[in-house]
């Protein structure tokens, strides 16, 4: 009888424990294919690559965020500045990945329920060459009639900040702040 006392609740607790993390697994949204893009532009030269392999988390219900991104998955017009921007300055095989953490605010887990259009705000650290420093952005969370959650941001980021050496024969075809666009399909967890 005592065994029985003890398990009863035990079981109850576990079961609460459960539905709250069941509950709580539905205002968490992801992708695996997000994408990131960017862009320098200056007189001399225009450089662009884009990223459709972007991982991200996002837990509506506290607002935490993540993405990661694996940086020889950029891709550019040219193969050569391909191999460029990963030996020379991203240093690919040393620093394989970039990642940010940090918390998205302006919408509760209950908005993102119902169709609307929500301006945000992204703070966390950024991480880029394996330095780390702090960022802010606005953003944008679309939810659609399908219940369907989009999400983009756009930023600047200086090479030198991150500890890319940029050599002096090439500063002028290189912008001092790169432009950089974020764009998550999310789908719930």
């Amino acid at each position: 009888m005592k065994i029985q006392n003890i398990l009863l609740p035990a079981a109850f607790l576990v079961a609460l424990g459960s539905s709250s993390t069941t509950a709580a697994a539905q205002d968490r949204y992801m992708t695996r294919t997000g994408h990131i893009a960017f862009h320098s532009a200056t007189s001399v030269e225009r450089i662009e690559a884009d990223n459709h392999k972007v991982t991200s988390v996002w837990d509506a219900t506290s607002g935490a965020i993540e993405f990661a991104v694996l940086i020889k998955a950029f891709e550019f017009e040219k193969a050569l500045m391909q191999e460029h921007f990963n030996e020379n300055y991203m240093e690919s095989n040393t620093f394989p990945k970039a990642a940010f953490k940090g918390k998205l605010t302006g919408i509760t887990a209950e908005q993102v329920k119902q169709p609307g259009r929500y301006d945000v705000i992204v703070e966390g650290e950024l991480t880029i060459h394996g330095v780390t420093k702090p960022m802010k952005s606005k953003g944008t969370v679309v939810v659609d009639a399908s219940g369907a959650v989009k999400a983009s941001s756009a930023f600047a980021v200086k090479p030198e900040d991150h500890g890319i050496k940029i050599p002096g024969m090439v500063r002028k075809n290189i912008a001092e702040e790169i432009q950089v666009q974020v764009s998550l399909d999310y789908q719930k967890m």
